[in-house]
């Protein structure tokens, strides 16, 4: 997956998590709920992967600038 589609992923998991959680929290449901903190959960995960994903191209990009400035 690109970066920006495992922030994109992420995004809306956590989206999806977190209401429902609060659907979880107004029918009283525990289970609901408890799947709402996991899916929010994973889609953190997956938004901070995108995140270093893209930190690694960034740096790598610079260094490649670096090398081809000193070519």
């Amino acid at each position: 997956m690109s970066s920006t589609t495992d922030k994109v992923t992420g995004i809306a998991n956590a989206t999806v998590g977190n209401a429902k959680q609060a659907v979880g929290k107004a029918v009283g449901s525990d289970k609901l709920e408890a799947e709402g903190i996991v899916q929010e959960a994973k889609g953190e995960g997956q938004k901070a992967v995108g995140d270093a994903k893209e930190a690694i191209k960034h740096g790598a990009n610079k260094v490649a600038d670096v090398i081809n400035k000193k070519l």
